[in-house]
């Protein structure tokens, strides 16, 4: 084929193919109009319908909006209504108080309106009386001159030598009638101080009255049997010395049957050397090494008591602040005797037969119980230092703590050795009398030494079963037979419990008492 054949179909073809291409591009295009014409119909179409839906939403919340604000501005109107009326009501109310007020003023105002005329209607009444008296005064001024003119002249005195007369008569006759009355006050408090001391001292007696335990310088020990004896001596007196040492007390063995005495000026060492000796005749040992260890146990266990007895006499005596040193000796006391009376509670009783006297003399009671509580301090240890127990017992206690002048010098001079310098001293000295001579105080006469053993005899006899009854060891000890037949022993225990319940009660003792009940059987025949 030739060459511009093909050409020829090659160009046509370009041709058809631009042309197919034209009108691909011009349908492409006009299908695509005519789906974006109708898409943007549907979204105009669309908007419209938004824009009125919205328009009319937002019609009907604007309606609402004004409802809402119709509504609350009519309420709003209301509660100020309701204000403006209750600020009237109260603007009325006030309004009628100040008028009322007002009115009240106005008739206040009338009557001091009215006073005030009165006040100066009496004003002058009073200026017119005034003015009357001075004239009264003048012409009573006259007069009296007139009459003094007459009197000098008829006297032949001036009214000034008349007064000096007159006055030193006045004078002498004041001092008289002074002189008479001093020397009645004088004398009737002179009487008035004496009753008055006596009911004070009657008084003090009665509020505070205790008995006291009587002891002396001599222990009796009690011995099962008088072979006890040579025990407690040893061999060649190596017990008797050994037991002398170690109590730094004498160990008195004599004849009488079935008794040791230990004697000894020290209480305490007495107290340890007896119940030393006590407790070795019960325990039936007896040789040095034992003997210096029950003593040095019996010491100890008298140290403990000795601060107990300290403990409990400040608590009983109510005394705050002292030093463990002064309660230590406080405690010894109780061991210590001045004519068979307890020093110790002889202190108590000074201390507050003192506070009753401060008390009734308007002074310190409490002061007062503390100068009578520490007076006999001294004696706790008179024996171990040189020199009287008043001055003994104020160095003591001041080089312990005690500053009081008043405890100072009460325990220093309740004998008189130095001045009293405090009204406390006299108080403690006329205690300390009262205490000592007072009925009961001292040691118990032999009437009622014997009246005591009868009644002790008498409580023990009373009681059913028993048949005998003896008061033994200076009335320490009740010894009480029964009869075996009616009485049992369950039934002797509680004689012996009734018969020390009723001695508790019925009687006044120093110390304790034991009650013995003994029962046994005899039986007896006889041979022919």
């Amino acid at each position: 084929m030739p060459t511009h054949f093909f050409l020829a179909i090659t160009t046509n073809e370009i041709l058809i193919g631009v042309g197919a291409l034209l009108v691909g591009v011009a349908i492409g295009w006009f299908a695509i109009r005519s789906i974006s014409g109708g898409t943007i119909r549907l979204a105009k179409r669309d908007a419209q319908q938004i824009m009125e839906k919205a328009e009319s939403e937002s019609e009907a919340i604007k309606q609402k909006i004004e409802l809402d604000a119709e509504r609350e501005a009519g309420k709003r109107r209301k509660e100020l209504e309701a204000e403006v009326s209750e600020a009237h009501a109260e603007i009325k109310k006030d309004t009628a108080r100040i008028a009322k007020r007002e009115d009240s003023l106005d008739q206040m105002l009338e009557k001091l309106n009215e006073r005030s005329d009165k006040l100066d209607s009496i004003r002058q009444d009073i200026d017119k009386q005034h003015e009357a008296i001075e004239h009264e005064k003048e012409a009573l001024l006259g007069l009296r001159s007139d009459l003094t003119q007459r009197l000098e002249s008829v006297s032949g005195m001036s009214a000034e030598e008349a007064k000096a007369v007159i006055l030193e008569e006045v004078r002498q006759d004041a001092e008289h009638d002074a002189n008479e009355l001093v020397q009645e006050i004088i004398e009737k408090a002179t009487e008035e101080a004496k009753g008055r001391s006596r009911e004070i001292t009657l008084q003090a007696i009665q509020r505070f009255a205790s008995d006291h335990v009587s002891e002396t310088t001599v222990r009796a020990v009690r011995l099962p049997s008088d072979d006890m004896k040579g025990r407690i001596i040893g061999r060649e007196g190596r017990n008797i010395r050994a037991l002398e040492q170690a109590t730094g007390a004498d160990i008195l063995i004599d004849d009488t049957p079935g008794i040791i005495s230990v004697s000894c000026f020290d209480p305490i060492r007495r107290a340890v050397a007896g119940k030393a000796l006590e407790k070795l005749v019960a325990d039936g040992r007896v040789h040095p090494s034992r003997i210096e260890e029950v003593v040095e146990n019996i010491r100890t266990e008298i140290n403990e008591q000795i601060l107990k007895a300290g403990n409990d006499a400040v608590i009983e005596a109510n005394i705050r602040g002292l030093h463990p040193k002064i309660i230590e000796a406080v405690g010894k006391m109780h061991y210590r005797t001045s004519y068979g009376q307890n020093v110790l509670r002889h202190s108590i009783e000074v201390a507050f037969l003192c506070q009753i006297i401060a008390d009734q003399l308007g002074l310190d009671g409490e002061l007062a119980r503390r100068c009578g509580f520490l007076h006999d301090i001294g004696k706790a240890m008179d024996h171990e230092v040189e020199g009287t127990h008043p001055h003994i017992g104020m160095e003591f206690c001041k080089r312990y703590g005690e500053k009081a002048e008043a405890v100072l010098n009460a325990i220093a001079g309740h004998h008189g050795d130095i001045p009293s310098t405090t009204p406390y001293t006299p108080i403690v000295m006329a205690a300390d009398a009262v205490s000592s001579a007072r009925p009961g105080a001292r040691r118990e006469s032999m009437e009622m030494y014997v009246k005591r053993l009868e009644q002790l005899e008498s409580i023990a006899t009373e009681q059913q079963g028993v048949t005998e009854s003896h008061a033994i060891q200076a009335g320490r000890e009740v010894r009480v037979i029964v009869d075996a037949k009616s009485v049992s022993d369950s039934e002797a225990f509680a004689i012996s419990k009734t018969i020390a319940t009723r001695i508790e009660e019925e009687m006044t003792f120093p110390g304790e008492i034991k009650v013995t009940v003994l029962r046994e059987v005899r039986a007896e025949s006889t041979a022919h």
